[in-house]
């Protein structure tokens, strides 16, 4: 096979190995997320197949003779002259050069999100843990031991009781 197609189906098979399918599937969550996953993964497969079978192989090579004996060498030397005449257009892509600083843009952002979301979880699991400690304490724990650490709290209440105030 020559040119684009051939272009398509090597981009397409390079991709196919660059990809981390178990890797993805790991941060999925819910069961509508995995559904979802199951369904892409099975659609670019059945994407890539076509494009490894379908689109790579080369056309079998027209028998020129074998229709020469059956419909006459004149009328095949004019279907072989004008198949040979034949010019398929190169393929220009316009699209890309349009879509591709958007694409870029958009990996950055992403790659942004990316950082602020590991953040946001860092923090949220080291809460997990603090609320984790504090229910197993929480039975045995002293007032005292409680302000300590939450000396926020210690604040607001003696300000309340400073001021005279009961919350109604």
């Amino acid at each position: 096979m020559r040119g684009p197609g051939k272009k398509v189906v090597d981009v397409a098979f390079k991709a196919s190995k660059n990809i981390d399918w178990e890797g993805m599937a790991k941060l999925l969550v819910s069961d509508e997320a995995r559904k979802e996953f199951a369904a892409l993964r099975r659609t670019f497969d059945e994407v890539n197949f076509t494009l490894q079978t379908k689109f790579s192989q080369e056309p079998e090579p027209i028998d020129w003779e074998h229709y020469r004996k059956g419909i006459g060498s004149r009328l095949v030397d004019m279907y072989k002259e004008a198949y040979e005449n034949v010019e398929i257009p190169k393929f220009v892509d316009t699209v890309t050069p349009q879509y591709k600083p958007k694409f870029d843009a958009l990996l950055v952002e992403l790659k942004e999100a990316e950082e602020k979301s590991l953040k946001e979880s860092e923090r949220l699991e080291k809460e997990i843990a603090e609320v984790q400690e504090l229910k197993q304490k929480i039975s045995t724990m002293t007032a005292d031991e409680y302000f300590e650490k939450h000396p926020e709290l210690k604040k607001k209440f003696d300000d309340e009781m400073r001021n005279d105030y009961w919350g109604y």
